[in-house]
């Protein structure tokens, strides 16, 4: 096998790791908690169905690539929970460090459209990126709703912990920030949200 086959199968290999990163969010109608992978799968194919909904035109290939990529570097990094301050306060430089580990790993030219495309998430300046954290921030929260607000009261979240969250969708779709508002409304009145 040649030396670029080897590293690519060797990053494949790697990335199956993400299978075993338990996120906090539990798979709908109160499952189990679901891991990256699902939670990338996911969102990618959101991204899809939803593409219409973007504030600016986009290419849905990319913003699912991006999504599917995004989560890669807590295979180092470990998952960070949205709303946990002091995991916050080291993610950024986790995550720097597992980037450089993991798209190293590729040949030279897919490493580095890879790592662009992670650095392009985490800015959120392109139309792209934009939807793309609109999906990261929406699949979460519907599968919060889904199970009657579980993940919220277990861990005692407040609708301001999640507007604070959620707004950053806004730049990247208008009307999935309406349904966003209106899901929380609904579970402050529910008594899910504080």
């Amino acid at each position: 096998m040649d030396e670029r086959l080897q590293k690519q199968i060797d990053f494949i290999l790697e990335i199956d790791k993400s299978k075993n990163i338990l996120r906090q969010t539990h798979l709908t109608h109160h499952g189990r908690r679901e891991n990256d992978a699902e939670h990338a799968w996911h969102m990618a194919i959101m991204a899809y169905l939803l593409q219409e909904y973007s504030n600016e035109k986009i290419d849905v290939a990319k913003v699912m690539l991006m999504l599917l990529i995004h989560d890669l570097v807590e295979i180092d990094a470990g998952d960070t929970y949205a709303y946990d301050n002091d995991g916050l306060k080291t993610q950024a430089s986790r995550e720097k460090k597992a980037e450089d580990r993991l798209f190293s790993m590729l040949p030279a030219d897919q490493g580095q459209v890879l790592k662009a495309l992670f650095e392009e998430f985490n800015a959120e300046q392109t139309p792209e990126a934009k939807f793309a954290r609109v999906m990261d921030n929406f699949q979460p929260l519907l599968l919060n709703n889904s199970n009657d607000g579980m993940d919220w009261t277990g861990h005692d979240i407040s609708a301001n912990q999640v507007y604070g969250r959620q707004n950053r969708s806004r730049p990247g779709s208008e009307k999935l920030f309406q349904i966003t508002n209106q899901i929380i409304k609904e579970n402050i009145q529910k008594e899910k949200l504080k």
